[in-house]
């Protein structure tokens, strides 16, 4: 969850805060933790507070964080990502909304088309020349990531930032080598994963993050369509060696109507997973332990994401294992406290 809480200062340099917050997450139990959305590079972050990989001076802040993390127990990996069209917005506490201007500190962001998202600023269109450079920029922050002592990388591939943008027949109308048909719309995607997958360990995990589709009437055959070409892409990144596929939905279209409910995107990540073969994991209003606990249990996927109820409770880990009937270890600083005390 991006927490918008970089300096103009240090742009992308993450400081005590993100410490702060991902430790609290460490304390309170978790096994793995996945960073907000790291920029890989200046114009691809989503605003001008967040995080980045696009920098040596990057790495330092990050490697402060992730030995406190291995130090507590836990793992932790970063999840790269350029926002394309996305970018330069304010945070969504911010008392002003939509586009930053230049003079305000932000930039004219780059996008696969030049066709803007809903109210905000159009982007450049990238020629062919700055997309085919996209698959170094995450290779670079890869290495970045690895020397900062991270356990594993996902690229952030949904959610209508760059990558997506490019991934999708609603947005992508470019007539050169990255679109056209599914496999030129997937090119940046694929070449991108190769380009990691070559500077990263042999067994660090490599994560893709994607939209399973964008809840719009106007897509190619519609969300069956979506579904067909997300389990297509989903095998090509498998045969790339793809560790796993974070499957969500969505970004690509401004106020798409969506039928919100717990668990409401998991049977995409079932189907990911049933027809690919690869390891899936679903996200979305999942906030119940033994919610949880059955979709797993029933191979509906083989992790589970959270996100936004871990920011309203740091120690759902704990409370999960206790109603679930699991020890799960407490950090020693905390190993004095019972049942009776917190349950």
């Amino acid at each position: 969850m991006c927490q918008y809480s970089c300096t103009p200062e240090k742009p992308g340099v993450v400081g005590d805060w993100h410490l702060a917050h991902l430790q609290a997450f460490a304390a309170g139990g978790a096994p793995m933790i996945l960073t907000e959305a790291s920029a890989v590079t200046a114009d691809g972050r989503i605003s001008p507070w967040d995080a980045g990989l696009w920098g040596q001076e990057h790495v330092e802040g990050w490697a402060r964080i992730t030995s406190l993390i291995h130090a507590t127990g836990s793992r932790i990996g970063v999840q790269l990502s350029h926002a394309g069209r996305k970018g330069s917005t304010y945070p969504p506490f911010h008392e002003r909304s939509g586009s930053v201007a230049e003079e305000d500190g932000g930039w004219t962001t780059r996008g696969a088309t030049e066709a803007p998202f809903g109210p905000l600023a159009a982007p450049r269109g990238m020629t062919q020349d700055e997309v085919a450079a996209v698959p170094a920029a995450f290779a670079a922050a890869a290495r970045r990531a690895v020397e900062a002592g991270f356990d594993a990388v996902e690229l952030h591939a949904a959610h209508g930032y760059l990558l997506a943008q490019f991934l999708s027949p609603l947005v992508n109308d470019r007539a050169d080598a990255y679109g056209g048909s599914d496999e030129a719309r997937a090119r940046l995607l694929l070449e991108t994963v190769e380009a990691v997958r070559a500077v990263v360990p042999d067994g660090m995990p490599v994560l893709v993050r994607l939209s399973a589709t964008d809840w719009s009437p106007d897509a190619p055959g519609g969300l069956e369509g979506d579904l067909e070409r997300t389990v297509q892409v989903s095998r090509w990144l498998a045969e790339r060696g793809v560790d796993l596929v974070d499957v969500s939905s969505g970004g690509n279209v401004p106020d798409p109507q969506i039928p919100v409910g717990p668990g409401y995107q998991t049977g995409f990540a079932a189907r990911v997973g049933t027809e690919v073969g690869v390891p899936v994991s679903t996200v979305g209003m999942i906030t119940q332990a033994r919610q949880a606990e059955l979709v797993l249990a029933t191979g509906q996927a083989d992790v589970v994401m959270m996100a936004r109820a871990l920011l309203a409770d740091p120690r759902w880990w704990h409370r999960a294992a206790h109603e679930l009937g699991h020890d799960l270890s407490w950090v020693p600083q905390y190993a004095r406290v019972s049942d009776r005390h917190v349950y």
